[in-house]
């Protein structure tokens, strides 16, 4: 049966540990702790657990007083925003250097083929190159800010309008496939393995009655090595590639 919720994921993983039939030594809001853990893991490195996105914003006087525009929780990465305003034949008129490179190429171009057509669509792309220079991009995640450096006074006005490309985190709540992801269950049940090691450890070779032997260090031992071998396997299969700008 498919999991779609967190109680039956935490449910799955000490299941998968041994329980009912074997105590697992660990305290409800250590799962929890472990589930947040291997959630935000998830979140963070695993390209299901994220969407593609493209916010709108529009510009307020607030946003270029800060000098910075603000993101939802959520964003993750920032790849870029757009459109970033330039000096164009339209804002800056006819004496402008860009606007003349492309009324040069207009005049060259002839229309009867192809070829001329994609030439100059070349030749404009360059122009644009050099002339529409993006400002730098910076994104903080832990403020939920995007930083751009350029003059905001003179290139944006109060009503423009930018599209922020950018990552974003699934909510499980919402996204509720995501509790049934087999990675997503390997990882938490091995976090919750390396807790109940972690608090047997102490107890290690205290022989129980009826003969039972703990041995956290062994149960904290594997998990550890479970652990790293299942962020090893996330890293060469299922990460992202850093595309993108990440506070």
């Amino acid at each position: 049966m498919a999991i779609t919720t967190r109680q039956g994921l935490i449910d799955y993983c000490l299941r998968r540990l041994g329980s009912p039939v074997t105590e697992i030594n660990v305290d409800d809001e250590q799962v929890s702790d472990r589930i947040d853990d291997a959630i935000e893991f998830f979140q963070e490195y695993h390209f299901d657990g994220v969407e593609k996105v493209f916010l709108k914003h529009e510009i307020k006087q607030v946003d270029i007083n800060n000098e910075y525009l603000t993101v939802e929780d959520a964003v993750i990465s920032v790849l870029r925003v757009l459109p970033i305003p330039n000096f164009n034949a339209f804002q800056t008129g006819f004496f402008n250097e860009e606007y003349q490179l492309r009324l040069n190429d207009l005049e060259n171009f002839q229309g009867s083929t192809m070829i001329n057509w994609a030439m100059s669509q070349t030749n404009f792309s360059l122009v644009e190159h050099l002339f529409g220079i993006q400002p730098t991009l910076l994104f903080n995640r832990k403020q939920n800010k995007v930083y751009l450096e350029t003059d905001w006074e003179k290139k944006f006005d109060v009503g423009t309008i930018l599209i922020i490309e950018a990552y974003r985190s699934l909510d499980p709540t919402t996204y509720t496939e995501v509790y049934n992801d087999m990675f997503l269950k390997k990882y938490a049940t091995a976090l919750i393995k390396q807790q109940w090691g972690s608090n047997l450890k102490k107890f290690t070779g205290v022989t129980l009655p009826g003969g039972i032997t703990l041995d956290g260090q062994t149960i904290f031992t594997e998990a550890t090595e479970e652990i790293t071998k299942i962020e090893e396997e996330m890293n060469m299969k299922y990460e992202l590639p850093p595309d993108g700008i990440i506070g």
